[in-house]
């Protein structure tokens, strides 16, 4: 997932900070999501007054840090984070930590990958060489998965922990073969590398779902105000659908919110897929019965226990709530 840590940051330093303790109106919930367009719907809806015909005020922050979110999640002094399914496993995270998965709203479909000098045929080639990544992100997990397709593990690598945001000057050192990252600090490495046949042998389009971004709700505020959580989903898919139907002027509307122009959103948009209702409830299953997400959630606790970016194993059962989901627009405008 690409977050543009810097900007995102800039962005928290100039409008947000976290409140002491939360006495949120019923009606009224704050949300932090990274730097990221695939959390895009979310203001989309904002904007075309999605939220406000739900008689729902939505509060929207950016911020990329984990160390900030978790904590905030926890005191109640937000009710709505939004991550990858890895990172939402990621440490400290255990079974008894706020936070219960409700909705999918986008998946990477090739946002995340792996970048290779020319000379590394297979994942395999990197046995002994030195590979560069982030802890816990969602191309690290790509990484991982190739390897254990050539019977290798990351113990068999080189491997040197970076921040995503120094890919490009990582990756230009002739002693790094190779370097896990996501878009556009994917592409941008390959172009300022100058080594000569570097490609990207592999990205999360080669894995279609297993990067998914998910809505988390704050499981104490979820158990009090399900409805609450169920016009946010709403207002989110309704953006979705306006997106399908008029992408240019969704796109208008969205590109500002993170900074960029409306040709380099697009160019973004390559890379992700915003996941419809529909899309959403084959992901997550509906009145208590497994989706593809729990399957998809099994496999990457296996891969985050097995690298050590979790500690505890989470239950995909307990961990995803397809009750908001579940006929979210029985009844109702979409």
């Amino acid at each position: 997932m690409n977050k543009w840590l810097s900007t995102g940051l800039a962005a928290l330093a100039a409008g947000w900070a976290f409140a002491g303790s939360a006495s949120a109106e019923e009606l009224t919930l704050k949300c932090a999501y990274p730097f990221w367009p695939g959390f895009a719907p979310v203001h989309l809806a904002q904007e075309l007054g999605y939220f406000k015909d739900e008689g729902l005020t939505v509060q929207e922050t950016f911020d990329d840090d984990r160390g900030n979110v978790l904590p905030a999640l926890e005191r109640g002094d937000i009710g709505c984070d939004m991550r990858t399914v890895g990172e939402h496993q990621g440490r400290p995270r255990t079974p008894e930590t706020q936070g219960r998965i409700i909705g999918t709203i986008d998946i990477s479909m090739g946002g995340d990958g792996v970048l290779v000098e020319k000379d590394i045929k297979t994942m395999g080639d990197l046995k002994g060489k030195v590979f560069a990544a982030e802890p816990n992100t969602p191309a690290r997990l790509i990484a991982q998965i190739m390897l254990k397709k050539e019977g290798l593990s990351f113990a068999d690598l080189k491997i040197k922990d970076i921040a995503s945001a120094d890919a490009i000057a990582v990756f230009a050192d002739p002693q790094v073969a190779g370097v896990a990252v996501y878009e556009p600090t994917l592409t941008e490495a390959l172009k300022a590398s100058h080594k000569e046949g570097a490609y990207i042998i592999a990205s999360s389009r080669d894995f279609p779902g297993l990067i998914t971004d998910v809505i988390v709700a704050r499981t104490d505020d979820l158990k009090e105000n399900p409805d609450k959580y169920k016009r946010f989903l709403r207002g989110i898919y309704r953006a979705i659908d306006f997106f399908n139907k008029d992408r240019a002027k969704a796109v208008e509307i969205m590109a500002p919110h993170f900074k960029l122009d409306v040709a380099t959103y697009e160019d973004v948009l390559k890379n992700l897929t915003y996941t419809s209702y529909e899309e959403a409830v084959e992901f997550m299953g509906t009145d208590g019965k497994r989706g593809k997400l729990h399957d998809i959630f099994d496999e990457v606790m296996a891969l985050n226990l097995e690298n050590g970016a979790a500690d505890a194993k989470l239950d995909s059962n307990q961990q995803i709530d397809n009750s908001v989901i579940t006929g979210l627009f029985d009844g109702r405008k979409r």
